[in-house]
């Protein structure tokens, strides 16, 4: 973050004890005694800020045409930065071990401004799938029109399968006259709950790209992210959040999070100031009241979820769960062994029938709210196949395994038992 003043030094440990990130939450990034001592940081609502001199005003904007490296030095425009903004960026970094990061207007501004920034024209995207379908839709037919090409593997591909689409991706690449740009995961996938093997993924790309000019590793960690996975830990290089789930975590703002290695935060910041896709400071400011109770509402929601999914389980009329408590795939159990602490509160129901059967449950539900989203503090519930994936072709959806029968559930923080007698009567209307 930008220095500015005098601003107090973090306290980052305690008689050599490292403060955990939920502590940090409280005041990492912010001196009360620079804002009239207001214990919580104050909204700052202004659209331009004073420079204390000239000089202050050239070093500015030296960093921000890329004359000077890292972040501004001090605060010009809110199209840039801000003081609410830094504050988030700085507390987001702690969660995932990040070297920086940076926030956006929504989850998807977060996702293009990443790709316009790592991606050129005549350039391959490598990803898996299925992804949210806004970023499929992006990359498919948006960057496309730039002669941006695609190739993409399973969500659970082995290492050999990935090592064999990173080389077809080179051979697209020279054959587009551009190189591949981009590695873009997804994991857990939405809505299949599918797991990618961050750590096979990032040894296929060092392997098949030597050199210095190797794609980027990104990956959407919204679903567990960052209280159940870090994925920065298994080799990934940038991670993705819509901070209007679990961040955010109470269906009140809209936002999005990129956090990671300081080369490639530093390509991204720029594209942010050009096209103006940083966050307005009231949701920073929001942002900022719901990282301090993340770790509560993250584990309460997983606690409920596994009693629910433990009703749902054995129920007669559901044919299956997508759930990462109960994976029956070795492959995938043996990847979140290896990636997750937690099994997370979002998860696919399989209904017995077709989507007749889903219409039914989803509109006899009482307490749990038929709409998309997911990780606040109520219990959503939708029908990824005709609600957020509607846009997919129909072979595709088959292909991904997001069929009519699929429901998406998200926990929230209400009683657990409360919850159960909401499935357990919603499943006697199917």
């Amino acid at each position: 973050m930008a220095t500015r003043g005098k601003n107090k030094a973090n306290i980052e440990e305690v008689g050599g004890k490292r403060l955990t990130p939920a502590t940090q939450m409280m005041g990492h990034g912010y001196d009360p005694f620079l804002s009239e001592g207001a214990l919580k940081p104050p909204i700052f609502l202004t659209s331009t800020f004073a420079f204390e001199s000239a000089a202050a005003g050239k070093r500015f904007f030296e960093h921000i045409t890329g004359k000077r490296q890292g972040p501004a030095d001090g605060l010009v425009y809110s199209r840039f930065n801000g003081p609410n903004q830094e504050i988030v960026e700085d507390r987001l970094a702690l969660w995932d071990g990040a070297d920086d990061a940076l926030v956006f207007s929504s989850g998807m501004s977060a996702i293009a401004t990443l790709m316009l920034a790592l991606v050129g024209q005549n350039d391959v995207v490598v990803h898996s799938g299925p992804l949210y379908a806004a970023t499929e839709t992006l990359i498919a037919r948006i960057l496309s029109r730039f002669g941006v090409g695609f190739v993409d593997f399973p969500a659970g591909a082995t290492r050999e399968q990935i090592d064999d689409v990173l080389a077809r991706a080179q051979a697209l690449a020279d054959e587009k006259g551009g190189k591949v740009a981009l590695v873009y995961l997804e994991s857990p996938a939405n809505p299949t709950n599918a797991l990618v093997d961050v750590e096979a993924v990032r040894g296929a790309r060092d392997a098949t790209f030597p050199g210095d000019h190797k794609p980027a590793i990104a990956i959407d960690n919204t679903f567990l992210g960052p209280l159940w996975q870090q994925p920065l830990k298994q080799g990934a290089e940038l991670v993705v959040y819509s901070l209007t789930k679990y961040a955010g975590g109470h269906s009140d703002l809209v936002a999005g999070g990129v956090a990671g290695d300081q080369r490639l935060i530093d390509i991204i910041r720029p594209m942010r100031n050009t096209i103006g896709t940083i966050c307005d400071p009231n949701t920073a400011w929001m942002l900022l009241r719901s990282l301090e109770t993340l770790e509560l509402r993250m584990s309460r929601a997983g606690e409920n979820a596994l009693k629910v999914c433990t009703f749902l389980r054995d129920h007669p009329k559901v044919e299956g769960l997508g759930y990462l408590g109960f994976i029956a795939d070795p492959r995938q159990q043996d990847i979140f062994d290896r990636h997750c602490s937690g099994a997370g509160s979002t998860f696919s129901l399989f209904i017995k029938g077709g989507e007749e059967e889903s219409f039914r449950f989803l509109d006899a539900l009482k307490i749990a709210k038929l709409a998309v989203s997911l990780g606040g503090t109520e219990t959503l519930a939708s029908h990824p196949a005709a609600m957020t994936h509607l846009s997919v072709p129909d072979e595709r959806k088959k292909a991904l395994g997001i069929t009519d029968n699929l429901v998406r559930i998200s926990i929230g923080i209400e009683d657990a038992d409360d919850l159960i007698a909401d499935f357990a009567q919603a499943l006697d209307a199917v």
